[in-house]
């Protein structure tokens, strides 16, 4: 069932064109992937999405509705990760935490658990602003999820965290996954993005430049003719299959073109991802 769809969006700020008639749809139970550098219309999409910002033309509709209809009852099956909302920095982790379960009638074993599971329990009597970014990333993401919303907005989740907290956040997400939750997932990072998305876009300059699952769109950038050789002098060449074998006596490593979302961001764009 799709739970997200959007058709033909456009939004502008001053005459400056956010978003260039953008498409796509998200599928119930998926983890959809919006990619993009800063600037190219992310935070824009999430912010129609959740009834935030009017487009000015086209519709984005979310469980069926158009977004900008969107009320109190309909936000009670949407989560968002947001740092700019709802928080008290007086209180500690708990207390806001526990403030907004309440508020949905979340149990507190279930805000335990997942104060638990990601490392925050032992923190959780420090006032939010003495956390730590990572900190209070993971408080953010455990907000979103905490009352199991039919569809959460992940902005950077991992942003922050070292590779070990990081693992255990994509655990989770595959769970919630499991359990049926969509999740709408923006991410710097296309390993993790290739790893968890069951279907992603490539936003650039507020225009969808690639779409589909991680998979196909990696095959459809497949180079069989081509081979990287590096040699041992450190250069880098990239060499036709069938000339391999001269460089055989010079090569310190030989290895077949296997693309990446980044190398596709850049063959599709000319731009580095990071450029902003």
């Amino acid at each position: 069932m799709t739970v997200i769809e959007v058709n033909h969006l456009v939004c502008s700020f001053h005459e400056k064109t956010a978003l260039d008639d953008i498409s796509f749809e998200v599928n119930e139970g998926e983890i959809f992937g919006f990619l993009g550098p800063s600037g190219a219309g992310k935070t824009t999409t999430i912010n129609i999405l959740t009834g935030q910002l009017t487009p000015k033309s086209g519709t984005a509709l979310v469980l069926g509705k158009e977004s900008s209809q969107l009320v109190a009852d309909d936000m009670v099956n949407l989560g968002i990760m947001s740092d700019t909302v709802g928080f008290y920095e007086k209180m500690s982790l708990y207390q806001n935490l526990a403030f907004f379960a309440r508020f949905h009638r979340v149990p507190m074993e279930r805000l335990e658990a997942l104060l638990r599971r990601l490392d925050l329990w032992e923190s959780r009597k420090t006032r939010a602003e003495k956390l730590s970014t990572g900190m209070r990333q993971r408080m953010f993401l455990i907000r979103a999820i905490l009352h199991e919303p039919k569809i959460v907005f992940l902005d950077e989740p991992t942003s922050g965290l070292d590779p070990v907290m990081s693992q255990k956040v994509h655990e989770l997400l595959l769970e919630l996954k499991e359990n049926g939750m969509t999740i709408f997932l923006t991410t710097h990072d296309m390993q993790e993005a290739t790893m968890l998305c069951d279907k992603l876009a490539l936003l650039h300059r507020g225009r969808i430049c690639e779409y589909g699952s991680p998979q196909d769109i990696l095959e459809r950038y497949r180079d069989d003719d081509r081979v990287e050789v590096r040699m041992l002098s450190g250069e880098v060449k990239l060499v036709p299959q069938e000339d391999v074998g001269l460089y055989l006596g010079k090569a310190a490593s030989i290895h077949s073109l296997e693309p990446t979302l980044e190398s596709v961001f850049i063959q599709v764009t000319g731009e580095r991802f990071d450029d902003k």
